[in-house]
């Protein structure tokens, strides 16, 4: 019977192709490189909480691995006039309690923010321009503005879509405990272990197609080592913000692959420039000084000119990051190619201190994080080495993420690090050197006290612009005038870099963010 044997043989051949093939196990491990601090979509706008909402949620308007802005939860969005926006929603979505998304639960979801009065970083930058909010009907939604603006579409982006049912009296630890946490997005919370570890099931009904991983655990692994140690040891399948120092270990190993981007986050020196005199700053004899030298602008430029940029993005940076000059990151909204980046120049720093009455220099202490961001605590050192050698004598305290942002953002440091990451250098400007003005959500990250009216009708006539052309010239000319007063001293735009086993793909992304619904078997 030759036949017989040769359809036995072909089914044998093809049963052992298939073996060949890898097995995926239907759950997939992410070590995260920041602690997430909170599960309440609308309380602490920092990245790691909002990566993680990103996997329950769903805003209007999502953005896609380049930055550009997709839809979401609305399926287009026009601009009725200057001061309307219409957002057509989608229909047929369902919460994860079955509940359907309507026009109600967006209208909540956008007000709830305000009402959170006591969050350490709140949103409301992004909803205190909408004056008015008007239901059309279920799945149609108006928005409007007190005077003309553009960018409504991008701070819609930043706003989970929660369930008014599920939210509407619930607390920050109703979503923490997971009572809350209701979405529309591609995962169901199962667990939540502060510091340690998030676990989600897939959302089977997600109206942007099924994920490939029935369970995700996400372990909260902020220590390099550690986390690299994990993915070589195959406790995880991938991790993010990999050790600038093993790179070259991982891309000569055909176990593991990488997907690299010069993401949005620009790293920076936020300086206070408020009147009274800084606690970190003082003589050389410890003794504090009769005024705030950090206001003078000769001051913040000699700091700027102190820094070698190149040596720090080669050897602190291990090259995954490029010299900064503006806020934001090339290839953005703003971005202001005609600003160089500041050349080194120590001998003028030196000048200048002297100009500005400080020839001997003085002492000042630097701040940063110690668990945010690539080399973060030999960032900081380096830089103190730099201002060491123009006469400011400079000591370095490095903290933890979570007790670091709540002590700068209480005005606490004199000159502190921050990175952000922003897809408009208007939004940036706005929230970063802009007048702090808690009424309508500016300066809600000006560490530095910073204001400058000239910047302030800038970024303002720019973010008024609804024509994209006019909005893209205000924003360059702001950008602009902040760099020129020194309003912060950027460093670098760092590289977001992913690891992963073999046979994982996943498209690195501008904004840093980790998606388990994005990684996919090759």
């Amino acid at each position: 019977m030759p036949g017989f044997k040769r359809k036995h043989l072909s089914v044998l051949a093809l049963l052992g192709a298939l073996a060949l093939q890898p097995v995926w196990a239907a759950d997939l491990k992410i070590a995260l490189s920041a602690d997430v601090s909170s599960l309440d979509p609308h309380y602490l706008n920092i990245a790691p909480n909002v990566a993680f909402s990103s996997h329950i949620f769903d805003a209007l308007v999502n953005v896609d691995a380049n930055g550009k802005l997709v839809p979401g939860l609305a399926t287009s969005w026009r601009a009725v006039d200057a001061t309307t926006w219409e957002f057509k929603l989608r229909h047929d979505v369902k919460f994860h309690d079955g509940s359907k998304f309507t026009a109600e639960d967006v209208v909540f979801s956008l007000d709830r923010p305000a009402k959170l009065t006591n969050s350490p970083g709140p949103y409301t930058a992004y909803t205190k321009q909408i004056i008015a909010k008007k239901i059309v009907d279920p799945y149609t939604v108006r928005l409007s503005t007190a005077t003309p603006y553009g960018p409504l579409a991008l701070d819609v982006s930043a706003i989970f879509i929660v369930s008014k049912k599920a939210a509407e009296k619930a607390t920050t630890e109703d979503f923490n405990s997971g009572k809350a946490l209701i979405g529309t997005g591609p995962y169901t919370f199962v667990s939540f272990k502060r510091g340690d570890r998030i676990e989600v099931a897939r959302n089977d009904q997600y109206w942007g197609g099924k994920s490939d991983w029935d369970k995700v655990s996400f372990r909260i692994i902020t220590n390099s080592a550690p986390r690299l140690a994990a993915l070589l040891s195959g406790d995880v399948d991938a991790i993010e913000g990999v050790p600038t120092a093993d790179l070259s270990k991982l891309k000569g190993n055909g176990k593991f692959k990488l997907e690299q981007k010069i993401s949005w986050r620009t790293i920076f020196w936020e300086i206070d420039q408020s009147e009274k005199s800084p606690r970190y700053v003082t003589d050389k004899a410890g003794k504090p000084l009769p005024k705030n030298p950090l206001r003078d602008i000769r001051v913040r430029q000699a700091i700027s000119k102190a820094i070698n940029r190149q040596a720090l993005v080669e050897r602190t940076m291990e090259g995954l990051a490029v010299p900064a000059s503006n806020i934001v990151a090339p290839g953005l909204l703003g971005y202001n190619a005609a600003l160089k980046v500041e050349a080194y120049d120590p001998e003028g720093a030196k000048k200048l201190l002297a100009e500005a009455g400080y020839p001997n220099g003085f002492a000042l202490t630097l701040h940063g994080p110690n668990d945010r961001y690539i080399n973060d605590a030999q960032v900081v050192q380096t830089v103190a080495q730099f201002l060491n050698r123009i006469g400011i004598q400079t000591k370095v305290e490095t903290l933890p993420l979570s007790v670091y942002f709540s002590k700068a953002r209480a005005g606490e440091f004199s000159v502190a690090l921050l990175g952000w990451g922003t897809l408009a250098g208007d939004f940036g400007l706005r929230t970063l050197v802009g007048t702090s003005n808690p009424d309508i959500g500016w300066g809600t990250w000006n560490w530095g006290k910073y204001s400058n009216p000239e910047l302030d009708k800038l970024i303002a006539a720019s973010l008024g612009s609804v024509d994209q052309a006019k909005r893209e010239g205000y924003a360059k000319e702001a950008a602009a005038v902040a760099m020129k007063d020194y309003a912060v001293v950027p460093l670098h735009h760092q590289y977001a870099t992913w690891a992963m086993r073999k046979g994982l793909k996943y498209t690195a992304r501008t904004d840093e963010f980790t998606f388990a619904h994005q990684f996919h078997p090759e």
